[in-house]
């Protein structure tokens, strides 16, 4: 496995490319908002590699069990209403700057 590029770099060096050198010169709209899509899910690969939260799955599987069995935890809000927003900084964070 190759230490360079990285993942990361990889994806940016597509994000770049596709904004910087064909988006512009596109003139067919099917063909800009297929490239517009293209880049938003490069954006939203890249941001899942950067994103470190480990274990996540794991704490919501355990708050799911014990929702279900009737023990709410007082942070229950909290932990869910941070999952969402983890999720959120990952497909969509202008949409989270709205509401922080």
């Amino acid at each position: 496995m190759s230490d360079r590029p990285t993942a990361l770099e990889l994806l940016e060096a597509v994000e770049e490319f596709l904004s910087s050198e064909v988006l512009p010169t596109l003139d067919d709209q099917r063909l800009k908002f297929r490239t517009l899509v293209a880049m938003n899910a490069l954006g939203i690969a890249r941001r899942e590699l950067e994103a470190d939260e480990p274990g996540l799955g794991d704490e919501l599987r355990e708050l799911a069990r014990r929702i279900r069995a009737g023990d709410v935890p007082a942070d229950a809000h909290a932990i869910l209403k941070e999952h969402v927003a983890a999720k959120l900084r990952i497909s969509n964070p202008q949409y989270l700057e709205r509401y922080e």
